[in-house]
């Protein structure tokens, strides 16, 4: 079936109402799960061999992820989908005033290389809950998870309800043609831009999960091992290919040589003192992307790490010292795992200095001020984060996770990914057993006009 038949048999299917039923979402929710679940060797094997991701990380960052999202989405969905009442002015007196949370329809999810198991399965999970149809299109660069992702839609779904679309940018720019009523994209900013160029021309709504330089700051109060311990986990998980790792160091000059102690005393006890030994260190995706990152590191400033096997495309764990915004690897996001670490002298210079840079995804601040908490939350701009630690404050359910500004558009999980998936209908329920005058034409400024003016107050 070629892209337009599959998605005009979508269209039918929708049209159908049979997607509307809360009953069925959650049947559908729970066959996905029972999936995930029969095929879970299998998909942690195809992570493997992707990216070299041990069955234990595989499990922790994505197959468990999703099992928690889509069990999340069968416990709520009957009450995300329910209509919520609402206070009814009185000059609409006699009526009731409710929100009612209605599917956008046929859907584009378009998913990365990095997490390809995670960042497909959560956002269709968030789909079928709000009522969608969905045509999934994983990434070229992840082809075993993305044969595995289409075994298990295949096996669940009939392609007029939810289907795979797999292949690289051909298939790309062909889905990206269509009309669809709402697309989802996790990926880079300079695709990210394309995805809106197309939306653009149908008035598609989108949300745009994408990434950029996020900062980790280090200030003089923070605990400097523990902070070096959740920096290591979270700038190294995946070999650095996370759209939230933390992209550089921002560290307060007075503590900057402690900190660089304990980075690398934490990486050698997480890592070995030869990573690329570690049979649980994963590889960089491919060789393009390996290729750009050895650019990016500058032997005179590393302090730790910087060898190579290109036979295995593998990178160690990099700690790159005395590094300035003019070098290369603070130039773009890196998305691997190199750490360059900067200095600050003050929050003020560190206000000015990120009100310059593009939005990042995220923002994470090591601090024991809850002062200075409190302001850098307030006063900087990003997708989401976290104190006192990295990365996890997109495992959960309960909050929105997105970007902002050049870091993406429109954010899910849970309750968001529900609203993400559908449009809320605004409906008032005028009753016919009362009918006040006084909005009809000839207008009457007597006792009527008197009510309007007291009812509009």
């Amino acid at each position: 079936m070629n892209i337009d038949q599959l998605l005009e048999s979508q269209r039918a299917y929708f049209r159908s109402g049979a997607t509307l039923p809360v009953n069925f979402r959650i049947a559908m929710l729970k066959k996905l799960y029972a999936a995930v679940d029969k095929y879970e060797t299998e998909i942690a094997e195809a992570l493997t061999k992707d990216l070299g991701k041990s069955d234990f990380e595989g499990f922790m960052c994505e197959i468990g992820l999703v099992r928690t999202e889509i069990s999340y989405m069968i416990r709520h969905t009957r009450k995300f989908a329910s209509k919520h009442r609402v206070r009814t002015p009185l000059a609409q007196f006699a009526s009731c005033s409710y929100k009612q949370p209605s599917p956008y329809g046929n859907t584009l999810i378009m998913s990365p290389w990095n997490y390809p198991f995670l960042l497909t399965i959560d956002p269709l999970a968030d789909a079928i809950a709000a009522g969608n149809t969905a045509i999934v299109k994983p990434s070229a660069y992840s082809p075993a998870t993305s044969a595995v992702i289409e075994k298990i839609i295949t096996e669940c779904f009939a392609p007029e309800y939810v289907a795979v679309v797999t292949g690289g940018r051909k298939e790309n720019a062909a889905l990206l043609e269509k009309k669809f009523d709402f697309v989802f994209f996790t990926g880079s900013q300079a695709v990210g831009k394309e995805v809106l160029r197309h939306t653009a021309e149908h008035l598609t709504p989108a949300v745009l999960e994408l990434g950029g330089k996020s900062p980790c700051i280090v200030d003089s109060t923070a605990k400097l091992k523990l902070a070096a311990k959740r920096i290591v986990f979270g700038k190294y998980l995946n070999c650095g290919q996370t759209c939230v790792a933390p992209d550089y160091i921002l560290c307060h000059r007075d503590v900057k040589d402690a900190l660089v102690r304990e980075i690398c005393a934490q990486v050698k006890k997480q890592y070995g003192e030869n990573p690329l030994q570690n049979p649980d260190y994963g590889k960089i995706v491919n060789e393009k992307h390996f290729d750009r990152l050895c650019g990016l590191i500058d032997s005179k400033k590393t302090v730790l790490g910087g060898n190579v096997n290109r036979e295995t495309l593998q990178i160690a764990p990099t700690v790159m010292d005395n590094v300035t915004w003019e070098d290369a690897v603070m130039q773009e996001e890196i998305f691997g795992p190199i750490m360059p670490i900067l200095t600050f002298d003050s929050f003020d210079e560190v206000y000015a200095l990120l009100a310059e840079k593009p939005k990042p995804l995220a923002l994470y601040l090591f601090s024991e001020d809850k002062q200075r908490i409190r302001e850098v939350t307030g006063r900087c701009s990003y997708g989401g984060g976290c104190i006192n630690d990295t990365i996890i404050h997109l495992a959960t359910s309960e909050m929105s996770f997105g970007g902002v500004g050049e870091s993406g558009m429109g954010g899910y999980h849970g309750k968001d990914g529900f609203d993400a998936f559908s449009h809320t209908k605004s409906i008032v329920d005028k009753k016919t057993w009362m009918d006040l005058p006084m909005r009809y034409q000839p207008y009457d400024r007597g006792i009527y006009g008197k009510l309007l003016h007291l009812f509009l107050r």
